[in-house]
């Protein structure tokens, strides 16, 4: 089942992407290539209990298992060892990646609290989107009332864009609630 957002892409975004930016191969047009999702686990790694919860959460909301991201040294101040879980990855691409990216701009992004807007500093100099969510339960799949430990998690949205303009204007045409400057 295609996406609603994947096929507004391709029908209406790819055709004004190329007419404004002046590309006239279809390939050369901005798009999405992969959503990264990073969580670190900061005062949950002693827990196991919450450790789990993250992971599960995190599958749920992406629709995919995520990997335990490992420490590559060993740092007495924040008690670490080395190969100690210290965080939850994963990337999502695909018909997965459009789907969440359709839920993340239509249901989750407007229930964040005090939400106005994704600031273009977010935003690097190749067009890439990163932001933060603070709270996993603004996304429809988390219920509220199971949750124990509330968590954020980054997520990094890569475009095939070459500049932060291509960057922007992609991410305008799909939707995505930008501040205006």
């Amino acid at each position: 089942m295609k996406s609603a957002l994947k096929e507004q892409y391709e029908s209406k975004i790819v055709p004004e992407l190329m007419k404004k930016f002046g590309t006239k191969n279809i390939m050369a047009a901005p798009k999405i290539l992969k959503v990264t999702i990073n969580c670190g686990m900061g005062k949950y790694i002693k827990e196991k209990e919450a450790v789990d919860e993250v992971f599960e959460n995190l599958k749920t909301i992406a629709g995919q298992k995520p990997v335990f991201t490992k420490s590559k040294k060993s740092i007495s101040g924040f008690k670490i060892r080395k190969g100690q879980e210290i965080g939850v990855l994963l990337s999502i691409r695909g018909l997965r990646m459009w789907h969440f990216l359709e839920r993340l701009v239509k249901v989750a992004l407007p229930r964040v609290r005090d939400f106005r807007g994704i600031d273009t500093k977010n935003f690097d100099q190749n067009g890439n989107l990163n932001l933060a969510i603070r709270e996993q339960v603004v996304f429809p799949e988390i219920v509220p009332e199971n949750v124990k430990n509330i968590f954020g998690f980054q997520i990094n949205v890569t475009t095939s864009a070459k500049t932060k303009e291509e960057g922007l204007e992609l991410f305008k045409l799909l939707g995505f609630p930008i501040k205006q400057d």
